[in-house]
């Protein structure tokens, strides 16, 4: 079982789009709402893993303020603005799924951000820190953000949307935080960070499979009497990941060297889909299959295009000359 999930996560590329297929399949020949049951469960793999992994400590290093402030000035005056501005524009007459591509855009950062980051040979530091403050900033801003920009058309649940946070990401975070300094002070540092740490993505990566399988089997019968509708929302997206990886690349080659342009780059394209598709799944009833599609439509986009991006990272930004960090992101993560 180990070795398989091994195997999905390093092959995220293909393994993500097999789960959706399989999650019509099921979706289109069997009743998939008893698989609700299963999305507070899968949610919990999703988040949980990953905050065992995040080292809290890192956001309170200093020595690269002005990165990190244009990092989050990026991914929360620009981004979710021009998820908005996608969504109305494209889908002026389906508010829930335009609602979908704002939580794709409001949520910064992933565990992919740090793992990417590591993989073009970037400034994992800086990536970890703007992991950890992605993640606080989006989920205290995110029901702001919704209320504000989506209110008027979409019913907004603002006290379960505050109570699905604090149960997905805050108390998943206390939770990990807690289960790390457990597993150090029993195991030891070497042996957790060797042996331990690489083992949760892994975890992780079950509960976003699990959770892209039921939003597509939810929404199967809808996806196989219009297959255009797929087609229909990957072009926003499409545009959505475009329009951020330029920006950020111009900003991180205007601004900052090599290694820091490369975490900003990550640290701000790299979405917190798990999170997203938790939100919609648990907080909007039976419209979260609608909301949810999306999102989980976002997944293959993200990962193809981090995985390219490593592939240009020498031509965009010149060779690495300088060792970046003790730190090595071993594998993808999920987010």
């Amino acid at each position: 079982m180990w070795k398989v999930l091994l195997f999905v996560q390093k092959n995220l590329v293909w393994s993500i789009p097999a789960f959706m297929i399989l999650g019509v399949l099921f979706g289109f020949n069997y009743d998939p709402r008893p698989l609700q049951q299963a999305i507070i469960p899968f949610t919990f793999l999703m988040v949980y893993p990953m905050m065992v992994t995040l080292n809290v400590r890192e956001v309170f290093a200093g020595g690269d303020t002005g990165l990190q402030l244009t990092t989050q000035v990026i991914n929360f005056a620009l981004i979710p603005f021009l998820g908005y501005s996608i969504g109305q524009y494209f889908f002026a007459d389906q508010p829930l799924i335009a609602l979908g591509l704002l939580l794709t855009s409001l949520l910064p950062t992933s565990g992919m951000t740090i793992s990417w980051t590591g993989f073009a040979k970037g400034n994992i530091s800086a990536a970890i820190k703007m992991t950890v403050i992605g993640l606080i900033l989006g989920s205290m801003a995110t029901p702001a953000y919704l209320q504000w920009l989506m209110g008027t058309v979409v019913t907004i649940p603002l006290p379960q949307v505050f109570q699905q946070i604090i149960m997905i990401v805050f108390l998943p975070m206390l939770a990990g935080y807690l289960t790390q300094r457990l597993l150090i002070w029993k195991f030891g540092n070497p042996a957790y960070q060797k042996d331990l740490k690489p083992k949760f993505p892994a975890v992780s990566t079950l509960g976003v499979l699990g959770i892209v399988f039921i939003a597509l089997a939810l929404r199967a019968q809808t996806i196989i009497s219009d297959p255009t509708l797929l087609l229909n929302l990957l072009v926003p997206l499409l545009i959505l990941y475009a329009v951020n990886f330029v920006f950020s690349t111009l900003v991180g080659k205007l601004l900052f060297k090599r290694g820091d342009a490369i975490a900003l780059v990550y640290g701000t394209v790299m979405r917190n889909l798990s999170i997203a598709l938790a939100i919609a799944m648990t907080v909007f009833g039976a419209e979260g299959a609608d909301i949810a599609l999306i999102i989980a439509l976002a997944y293959i986009i993200q990962v193809q295009a981090a995985a390219w991006y490593v592939k240009f990272t020498d031509r965009i930004f010149g060779k690495a000359t300088e060792p970046t960090s003790a730190r090595a992101a071993t594998s993808p993560q999920t987010g």
